[in-house]
């Protein structure tokens, strides 16, 4: 009633008036609901009006970043090659309590024809030369790594106001690595890897669980090995790009690239800067 008292206050006529009341309510339950673009358009009409709405909705969220007196540069590296800056922002990142899952990264990867597609996955590993995953070899993103091995990786710390986002070259590492690390896996992740033939398509559920529950009786023993499948194991991304982002509440946001410099590139020193290992780092504008 307070809403139709105040449109009735705006000079509007009592039907005008229950008409805008029924719109705005209508409104008020697509956004409370969340439905999909189909089941707006099956059960109201106007769904026009509704995704007009959530654009509006969508420009006006907006959260605070860092300040100027909190700016990332070239002086606040803590090295002149990438791996070792992005370690410096993992550990922050895995040490910040409610950042549950620091190594959570999303993997971009393109078939040879350029049709991309990404996922979220887990790093699990890294040395001075290469980051390291783990999957299943029948899943699309294998597939695809496998004719294009051209990759990217992202990484974003929502409460760091930090991300890192890696290219470079997938490659799958040895059978004798990827044996090692499944068999250090919680017994029960082993055999989810076994009974998933990923990406495929499957009747329901119940295939899954009924496999599942076979494969946990064959290995219920403690002392029983489980054979890592042949489907699954492991890529090593060579990283050729890291670029450092720190978000800034003004939009000036920081940028600082390391790459790896062309065959017969000129540097210029006024705005790249040599590293070691044969990286470059240079700051981009935002």
């Amino acid at each position: 009633m307070a809403a139709l008292q105040s449109f009735l206050k705006l000079g509007l006529n009592k039907s005008r008036a229950y008409k805008q009341l029924h719109q705005h309510l209508r409104h008020f339950c697509f956004a409370a609901s969340g439905t999909g673009n189909g089941d707006r358009s099956q059960t109201f009409q106007g769904s026009s009006q509704i995704s007009h709405g959530h654009k509006e909705i969508a420009a006006g969220m907006r959260k605070p970043y860092k300040d100027n007196n909190e700016v990332f540069d070239i002086g606040d590296l803590v090295s002149k090659e990438p791996f070792k800056q992005f370690l410096s922002w993992f550990d922050q990142a895995r040490k910040t309590d409610d950042i549950k899952e620091a190594n959570a990264m999303a993997l971009a990867t393109a078939t040879k024809d350029g049709i991309p597609s990404v996922r979220m996955v887990l790093m699990k590993g890294i040395d001075d030369s290469a980051i390291y995953f783990y999957t299943n070899y029948l899943s699309q993103k294998a597939k695809e790594l496998d004719e294009n091995p051209h990759c990217s990786l992202m990484f974003y710390w929502e409460l760091l106001n930090k991300s890192v986002r890696i290219s470079g070259v997938a490659q799958r590492v040895s059978k004798e690595e990827s044996t090692d690390y499944f068999h250090s896996r919680p017994k029960a992740s082993q055999i989810g890897a076994c009974v998933s033939l990923q990406s495929s398509v499957v009747k329901d559920r119940k295939v899954l669980d009924e496999r599942n529950q076979e494969l946990t009786e064959k290995y219920s023993d403690s002392t029983s090995i489980i054979p890592k499948p042949d489907f699954w194991g492991g890529y090593k991304v060579i990283p050729t790009r890291f670029e450092f982002w720190q978000g800034q509440t003004n939009r000036l946001h920081d940028r600082i690239v390391f790459r790896k410099p062309l065959s017969g590139e000129t540097i210029n020193p006024e705005t790249t800067h040599r590293g070691s290992d044969g990286w470059v780092f240079e700051r981009l504008m935002p």
